[in-house]
């Protein structure tokens, strides 16, 4: 498909094709973590957990089936580094928790709402992307950079080459790492398998279960575009090289820092030096998706805000979105699906974050 086409310009165009049908699919299947969440604490109801609990184990089938061939490097990307900033990740996360909760919604689930009419999500996008990329570039940066990710664990010094489960696994467990890789991946993805399918109104729930298959296949899509057809030689430089990543290595899906450098673009459209990327692509694809089932099911619907209370609420949840999202090096998507899919150790600690900062967020909401 993208054979004629150069690696920069099939990683953009890939990455939006497949953030389109995961806009699509999303907005119809009603996927949304931090609506999985609310359903467990308000509720009691599992049926959304299983389908984003459904949705990791394929994508983590799919990313290290990727890597166990030799067909992506998984351990190049930003998850798997052996430097560990557990407290960067934990708070960080925490604090998108928090911020996807008094916001309504996550960054991808806001992204959906704009495409099926939510002004208020614009105005949420709008200021966690500032926030976003204050954190990235700016003061808020200085005050990560400066206090949060210095604690870290070299987990270099131990012995690592990875913070993966996997590496961690064949260094106590005296494992080959290729079979450190196998065992962590299938134990984990079967206990998640299980649980998922234990319940019989989930199994029962068609929309639900192939709508999770799709969406954890597109994560290990997204790795293989950016890992694997845009892997080459640089034509001006002659070194191997990711394009049109802005982590300049391979990347999945993820809309946090993304929706800032969405917005930079925008505001720097005559700086020849920036160029659209693969997640900059995503983050036009979820809308457009979401936009495209609205309209064909008749469900799109301007939308704004209740009251100036919903609109201050709100306003704050977006700028601790973009600084946790970017502190903790992704959101329910970038880190509760593609850094999951990694088995990186600092993904899980994150997605710890993110399900406590929502959780007590929600209790103290209800009280």
């Amino acid at each position: 498909m993208f054979s004629s086409l150069s690696p920069s310009t099939s990683v953009v165009w890939g990455g939006f094709v497949l953030a389109f049908v995961f806009g699509f699919v999303a907005n119809k299947t009603n996927f949304c973590t931090m609506g999985a969440i609310s359903d467990v604490v308000n509720m009691e109801h599992w049926g959304r957990v299983r389908m984003w609990l459904l949705a990791i184990a394929v994508a983590m089938l799919g990313a290290n089936a990727l890597d166990y061939h030799g067909l992506i490097d998984l351990p190049k990307s930003i998850y798997l580094r052996p430097r560990l900033s557990w407290l960067s990740l934990l708070l960080g996360g925490s604090l998108f928790g928090v911020g996807m909760t008094l916001a309504g919604g996550c960054s991808n689930k806001n992204l959906v709402r704009l495409g099926g009419g939510s002004l208020r999500s614009l105005v949420v996008l709008v200021f966690m992307g500032i926030s976003a990329y204050m954190t990235l570039k700016g003061l808020f940066g200085q005050w990560r950079a400066n206090y949060l990710d210095p604690v870290a664990f070299d987990l270099g010094a131990l012995g690592l080459s990875t913070q993966g489960l996997h590496s961690i696994l064949a260094r106590v467990a005296g494992l080959p790492q290729k079979t450190a890789q196998l065992v962590s991946v299938g134990a984990a993805s079967l206990a998640l398998l299980m649980f998922v399918f234990k319940d019989k109104r989930f199994r029962a729930n068609t929309s639900q279960v192939l709508g999770s298959f799709v969406l954890g296949l597109l994560v290990a899509a997204a790795w293989y575009l950016t890992g694997h057809i845009g892997f080459g030689e640089d034509p001006q430089t002659l070194e191997t090289v990711y394009f049109a990543t802005a982590s300049h290595t391979l990347e999945s899906l993820s809309f946090v820092a993304p929706t800032a450098y969405s917005l930079e673009l925008l505001m720097l459209w005559t700086d020849q030096s920036l160029h659209p990327s693969f997640g900059v692509a995503s983050v036009l694809g979820v809308v457009l998706g979401s936009y495209t089932y609205a309209i064909s099911t008749g469900q799109f619907r301007w939308e704004g805000f209740a009251s100036l209370e919903d609109l201050r609420t709100q306003l704050l949840g977006a700028i601790l979105m973009g600084f946790g999202g970017v502190t903790a090096l992704g959101c329910t998507i970038g880190q509760g699906l593609s850094g999951v899919s990694t088995l990186a150790l600092g993904s899980f600690i994150a997605l710890a974050g993110i399900l406590a900062g929502a959780v007590v967020t929600m209790k103290w909401q209800q009280r």
